[in-house]
């Protein structure tokens, strides 16, 4: 900025406004959104993997937590889930990704074989269906909704559809093979985060999807790695008192959550706590990115995580859009990123989750 235009700013506007635009120019983006108000409300919700909780797990007990983001009222719910479109990218180029589309994607050949059509046919009709903006649809509609959404690699919301159905209408037909709906039965009994709370909140919405918007393009930051090098390192880097203390805390949750002396909700409600998240950072990532070891394993581990989570957070944006109200379910290390970054953004405002979870 010239010195001219810095004085002229500075006769006209007051000197903390002045300091801030000089420094920062979008935070003339922010000031004029927060003066417009009506900012889209974001709440992200840190979650456990549940995968770790036994088979016989009676999930009624998240019924509670159901109820209170059902009260929160979203207008759509986010996943850390990759997309189709991405995990046909990361098949295409499994010389540079390798074994990533095998770890975190869906099959969605039975399903295109089943339907005759490609993923962006399916992605095609599912655009049209949706658009017509219909609160209830036929049965024989969801189902082929249900067979679309696993074409394109997006299984969650073919349960959120599968779900919406009564049961007595969650048959095979034309659409959907027997095989499909082995799938799907197999997804609905899953212990996850995805079937627990996103898809079954989404049905009991009225919603028609969940959103996916996981990242793993960003793995190859820091790469070349040597895989043995790297992940002896990394052990290393992570054996420090900070991870002592949360690994301990995260057992002891998870054994009283088990035996039932702790509720599903105070479990999220401890999950998503400031302290916690400070814990996080103190035990991976600022412990990552304060290692000295030879080699810098510690600024590639980094360089990765902070790729990704950039490139969730914008994937998430997309899914916020003008103005809608969002619920982002992710893993509970992803949270304070998820929040720095969309601080960042001019036309979202955070909500404080322990406000929504507040036990009676």
């Amino acid at each position: 900025m010239s010195i001219f235009l810095a004085a002229l700013l500075a006769a006209t506007l007051p000197a903390a406004h002045v300091a801030a635009e000089v420094t920062d120019p979008v935070s003339i983006v922010d000031q004029a959104a927060r003066d417009r108000g009506n900012l889209s409300e974001v709440l992200v919700l840190g979650s456990a993997h549940l995968s770790s909780l036994p088979e016989n797990f009676d999930t009624a007990r998240f019924d509670p937590l159901l109820g209170r983001l059902v009260d929160w009222q979203p207008d759509a719910i986010a996943i850390e889930n990759l997309d189709g479109p991405q995990c046909d990218f990361l098949r295409a180029y499994a010389h540079v990704y390798s074994d990533t589309a095998e770890t975190y994607c869906p099959d969605p050949a039975p399903a295109r074989e089943a339907l005759g059509m490609s993923a962006a046919q399916a992605h095609r009709e599912i655009g049209e269906l949706l658009g017509e903006g219909a609160t209830e649809r036929p049965a024989s509609q969801r189902r082929r909704l249900a067979a679309l959404f696993l074409a394109i690699g997006d299984p969650n919301s073919a349960l959120v559809q599968w779900l919406r159905l009564p049961e007595a209408d969650r048959i095979a037909d034309d659409a959907l093979t027997a095989e499909l709906v082995q799938t799907l039965a197999k997804r609905m009994a899953r212990l996850n985060e995805f079937s627990l709370i996103a898809a079954r909140l989404a049905a009991r919405l009225g919603h028609e999807r969940v959103y996916p918007v996981d990242d793993h393009t960003g793995d190859i930051a820091g790469h070349p790695i040597d895989e043995e090098t790297f992940g002896k390192q990394m052990r290393q880097i992570w054996d420090n008192p900070a991870s002592a203390e949360r690994l301990a805390a995260y057992r002891e949750w998870h054994e009283q959550v088990e035996d039932g002396t702790l509720s599903v909700l105070e479990w999220y409600r401890r999950l998503n706590t400031d302290e916690q998240a400070r814990l996080a950072m103190k035990s991976d990532f600022g412990a990552a990115a304060g290692s000295t070891l030879p080699g810098n394993a510690g600024r590639k581990y980094l360089a990765y995580w902070e790729t990704r989570n950039l490139r969730m957070v914008a994937n998430l944006r997309q899914v916020i859009g003008d103005e809608r109200r969002v619920l982002a379910i992710v893993g509970v290390s992803h949270t304070p990123y998820y929040e720095r970054y969309l601080r960042m953004t001019s036309d979202v405002e955070l909500v404080d989750t322990n406000v929504v979870l507040e036990i009676d």
